[in-house]
């Protein structure tokens, strides 16, 4: 039972990207399905669980939502660009390699000199399972510098998602308690976004059937929660892992993203490395 609950976080946050993409529309009309399907479930988990959380553990839950959608609007732009099938590798380590880091320099992880000869090599195999990924033969669809800063840069909205429970004030907070405040985040960094950069995308019918999309990263969000406490933080963080093979060969075989016979098996060759490299961090 405890690696079926497991299992939930992969598939919701796997299949996200793969129904986000089969129903289409603007990254305005993505991140606002995210962000509605994300609250709805946050409000039934509210309702059901009637956690206490406290005013300021609240609103920080609301800005660190908020501020998340930096990260998901950078990976929505760059499925236009460059894919699902590249971008969740490359997202995923850049998450993975920052967080780390964070995690090392801020919160003391990785204390000792064998966790940090650990975490540093898994850091490095993380490079080139993402090096492997971005492989390509096509020289007009080939990721550029450019693709990679653009992400690179927008991914500092999810390091701050994922250091936030380590806050010494949300520490006090149960996992439940804080579920919502951060999808009401969400759905009110959504608004902003498409309020400044196309309001005409609210009457369009994408913007609405994109709410598939955060029911999947609702619940699968949802169900992280009591994965870490049935499992451990660190089990439930590996299985999550899985979500980078659900994306990247959903992004091949549904969405129909081309990739050559050299292409696919550097992908493949990537993939594992990166999975592989995420279960090394945990022994560090």
């Amino acid at each position: 039972m405890n690696i079926l609950i497991a299992l939930i976080p992969a598939l919701g946050w796997g299949s996200m990207p793969i129904i986000t993409g089969k129903v289409g529309g603007s990254p305005v009309n993505q991140i606002f399905g995210i962000g509605a399907g994300a609250s709805i479930i946050g409000l039934l988990a509210f309702a059901f669980t009637r956690p206490t959380v406290s005013l300021t553990a609240f609103a920080l839950a609301i800005l660190c939502g908020a501020l998340w959608t930096i990260g998901q609007i950078g990976q929505f732009i760059s499925f236009k660009r460059i894919g699902v099938a590249n971008t969740v590798p490359l997202s995923t380590v850049f998450q993975l390699i920052g967080n780390s880091i964070i995690g090392m320099t801020m919160f003391g992880d990785w204390a000792g000199a064998r966790s940090k000869v650990i975490g540093i090599a898994a850091l490095i195999v993380f490079v080139i399972g993402a090096l492997f990924t971005s492989v390509s033969d096509q020289k007009g669809q080939s990721i550029t510098a450019r693709d990679v800063i653009f992400l690179l840069c927008t991914t500092i909205g999810f390091w701050v998602y994922s250091s936030f429970p380590n806050i010494a004030i949300i520490k006090e907070q149960s996992g439940t308690g804080i579920f919502l405040p951060e999808m009401l985040g969400i759905l009110l960094g959504a608004l902003i976004y498409g309020f400044f950069t196309d309001r005409k995308a609210f009457t369009q019918r994408a913007q609405y059937l994109n709410i598939l999309g955060g029911l999947a990263w609702g619940i699968a969000g949802f169900a992280y929660i009591f994965s870490a406490q049935a499992n451990g933080n660190t089990s439930a963080f590996i299985w999550t892992q899985l979500n980078v093979v659900i994306a990247t060969f959903g992004g091949i075989i549904i969405l129909h993203e081309h990739k050559s016979k050299r292409e696919l098996k550097y992908t493949i060759l990537g993939i594992l490395l990166i999975v592989a490299g995420s279960v090394a961090t945990s022994f560090a």
